[in-house]
């Protein structure tokens, strides 16, 4: 079971830091993951429905809707990083 890690603003708004989620058999790419999260509806429908605001990173480097997941991964979800 992969850890789903959420920071920033989408740890406070979905009420948690963690999660293990079971992976279904055909979500086998990060694309794959957002679509389940969206699905859940509330807060994860709402914050999975704009991708664009919503960075991720698999085993702790950055990661594109292509990328895989699989049940050893470690998923982290937060804002864009803006640099200054």
């Amino acid at each position: 079971m992969p850890d789903i890690l959420y920071f920033a603003w989408l740890r406070d708004r979905l009420g948690r830091e963690r999660e293990s989620l079971s992976l279904p058999a055909d979500v086998t790419h990060v694309r794959d993951l957002v679509r389940l999260l969206h699905d859940r509806g509330g807060e994860y429908g709402e914050i999975f429905s704009r991708p664009e605001l919503v960075r991720v990173a698999v085993n702790q480097s950055f990661a594109t809707l292509g990328d895989s997941v699989g049940p050893d991964d470690e998923i982290a979800f937060f804002p864009p990083v803006t640099g200054g």
